[in-house]
């Protein structure tokens, strides 16, 4: 036998796929934004699977995972995200507006794990004041989907080696 099973999405089903890799003991939902960070590339659909996932709310369980999969509290991301924390104890699934920063959050870690030797690297280059980006730190620019678009192409430019 030795064939994986196929995964079948279909339309507008919100029941994830869960993926067979393992991640210190726990099994990550394909597509989850704890995911997202472990797989950065990109693969065919899998940006529209991302606007289904973002469009059907993010579960405050993922979200959760998110944070302890990345080291961090929720209270760090207090300013990029648009809803207040309290708001967000009290919801079990997250809006559209709040799903989608998580999701790109997800995307900048996966991406920023990928070019950075660790991720306290990553981290440390994300509190660290950028020339190139006006002297801003790098986190400080993830209040908007724009911030988050110079943050992902100044790693890139870092992966390339390419200054600015």
């Amino acid at each position: 036998m030795g064939m994986s099973p196929k995964t079948v999405i279909k339309k507008g089903s919100p029941k994830p796929a869960v993926s067979n890799s393992q991640k210190k003991g726990t099994h990550l939902v394909k597509f989850s934004p704890t995911w997202v960070v472990n797989h950065p590339k990109d693969a065919p659909g899998y940006k529209l699977e991302l606007i289904n996932r973002i469009r059907g709310g993010v579960k405050k369980s993922d979200w959760k995972q998110l944070i302890i999969n990345i080291g961090s509290t929720e209270k760090e991301f207090v300013n990029i995200l648009p809803a207040s924390i309290s708001s967000m104890q009290k919801k079990t699934i997250y809006g559209r507006e709040t799903s989608e920063r998580i999701y790109e959050l997800a995307r900048l870690f996966g991406i920023g794990y990928d070019v950075f030797d660790t991720k306290e690297d990553f981290k440390n280059w994300l509190l660290t004041p950028s020339r190139s980006l006006g002297n801003k730190k790098p986190f400080e620019l993830l209040d908007s989907s724009l911030g988050f678009e110079i943050v992902e192409n100044e790693i890139v430019r870092i992966k390339y080696n390419v200054y600015s």
